[in-house]
């Protein structure tokens, strides 16, 4: 009997929870596909909250960057200007979208900047010792002081933002501003540079010396190995057998020598590379014929268009109805078909015809969308678990996701360093966070006053904003003082100084999340 009592208060509670989340404004968001407060509370057990929480898993997307390399050749942009711009968007664009849509809801405003400091402080503190201690190394102080300045500068702006508690519209184009006098303040640098070594050693010494430092930096060896895999006898593929290749993500070649967990890894990424493969168009400009498959790039006209007007605002467009009766993404599809077979029929499986940089900028878009689709659900993900655990924005920005973001650019930064490159490991730490915060508020801020016709209003979480502030602008000025007092050289001691650095922040921010420590 008393089991039956305690069974009934626990339903009882259930159905009041269930109908608490439904009623209340704050648990409903307009972002994303997925209603996480709704499915959580009202669908699950209490005792399988755990398992909600973990079935909510985040997605890699790797099919940005090789567009946006193929779009910066087809600008013949410099490797500079493409290095500042689309490069960084490519390596950026977690960071970037994670916080437009954080800034879409007042309730999750405070996760983007907890995101983005969090990601500064890491970057510049784990990161940075991380690679003087794999390689101590000195650094180019030119480069490294205009990284440093301009990073304080956009820190400390957003500081007086946060201190006010709302941004205009000025004020956000005023972030893009600061990044445009950076890209300027790059380009202008590395030509005067230019000149500099051009007058003391001779162009044609300069251009040779280049080529060869090109040479030995590419991940890519000169001398491609392929050639051992490709058939004695040359053979035509038929169309089918071309389509089922590219739409193939296991390479056979590499499977036999996985480990097994790689390969059970392997297989459950299968289905979202396979939809990947089927709506993201890649324009290698590394390959010789430009990654062009003309089977898969038909069907691209298709599903591309489709993704976007599916995945646009959460679908709210695509599902309008033309004159009451035709839905957008129908005509959407009637448009694609039609031109799809117009490219399947005028081209040829050996040749990319002229047309084919533009699917460069397709791909571009509809790998865009993707990765703002899966941020938005990140962040309402993150959302959850802030409410389920009683955990603020702000702290989940600096922890989670901050470390989800950071982490791949971690590892790839410290791999190069051990490769004898440390100089362009720490020029990638501030490059990318720089664009990180300068696009992720001022481009995030200014969609929702578009949206909203209003100023954001932006109110700090209690006293964590602002340690995590501080935190972040002392650690930007003791970089500013401490590297030049050495000489620019970062030794392992400093390496170690930043790593405990960032231990001792992280501390007192948990025990100031957690009320231990008030201020």
């Amino acid at each position: 009997m008393e089991f039956i009592n305690n069974e009934g208060k626990e339903r009882n509670g259930n159905s009041k929870r269930c109908e608490f989340v439904k009623n209340t404004p704050d648990c409903a968001s307009d972002e994303g596909f997925i209603k996480y407060p709704v499915v959580t509370f009202c669908l699950f057990p209490p005792n399988l909250l755990p398992l909600a929480i973990t079935l909510y898993v985040r997605t890699h997307l790797a099919h940005f960057c090789p567009n946006l390399s193929a779009i910066s050749s087809t600008l013949r942009l410099t490797h500079n200007v493409a290095g500042v711009t689309f490069l960084a968007l490519g390596n950026g664009a977690p960071d970037v979208f994670s916080a437009m849509a954080a800034f879409s809801h007042p309730q999750t405003a405070g996760l983007a900047i907890g995101a983005l400091f969090g990601a500064g402080i890491f970057v510049t503190t784990v990161v940075a010792g991380s690679i003087a201690l794999v390689k101590p190394f000195t650094v180019a102080s030119r480069p490294f002081l205009r990284d440093v300045i301009f990073y304080m500068a956009a820190v400390f702006w957003t500081f007086f933002i946060l201190y006010k508690g709302h941004i205009s519209m000025g004020e956000a184009v005023g972030y893009l501003g600061l990044y445009i006098a950076y890209v300027l303040t790059v380009i202008v640098s590395a030509y005067v540079y230019n000149r500099q070594k051009h007058q003391l050693n001779g162009s044609a010494q300069t251009s040779g010396r280049e080529q060869g430092k090109d040479c030995s930096l590419s991940h890519v060896m000169c001398v491609s190995d392929d050639g051992e895999y490709e058939p004695l006898l040359p053979y035509t593929q038929s169309t089918a057998q071309i389509f089922l290749n590219a739409i193939n993500p296991v390479d056979s070649r590499t499977w036999r020598r996985q480990h097994w967990s790689a390969k059970v890894l392997t297989v459950i990424k299968v289905p979202v590379e396979v939809l990947l493969l089927l709506t993201v168009p890649v324009v290698d400009a590394d390959k010789e014929d430009h990654n062009w498959n003309r089977p898969l790039n038909s069907l691209h006209i298709i599903t591309g268009p489709l993704v976007c007007v599916l995945t646009f605002q959460s679908g709210t467009y695509g599902l309008l109805l033309i004159e009451g009766e035709v839905p957008v993404w129908v005509l959407v599809l009637c448009i694609g078909v039609f031109l799809s077979g117009i490219v399947f029929f005028t081209t040829t499986n050996e040749r990319p015809p002229r047309f084919h940089f533009l699917y460069s900028l397709l791909g571009f878009v509809v790998s865009a969308l993707w990765i703002s689709t899966v941020a938005s659900e990140i962040v309402s993900v993150l959302h959850l678990l802030g409410v389920v655990l009683s955990l603020s924005n702000t702290v989940l920005g600096l922890t989670l996701l901050a470390w989800g973001n950071s982490i791949g650019d971690c590892f790839a930064d410290i791999t190069i360093a051990r490769q004898g490159y440390p100089r362009m490991a720490i020029s990638a730490c501030f490059g990318g966070i720089i664009f990180n915060m300068l696009f992720g508020v001022g481009l995030g801020c200014l969609l929702q006053i578009f949206q909203t016709n209003n100023i954001v209003m932006l109110e700090p979480e209690g006293m964590l904003c602002w340690v995590l502030s501080a935190a972040l602008g002392l650690s930007l000025v003791l970089s500013f003082t401490l590297v030049p007092l050495q000489c620019f050289h970062m030794s392992r001691v400093y390496g170690i100084f930043l790593l405990i650095f960032y231990i001792v922040f992280l501390l007192v921010a948990l025990l100031t999340e957690f009320r231990v420590i008030q201020f």
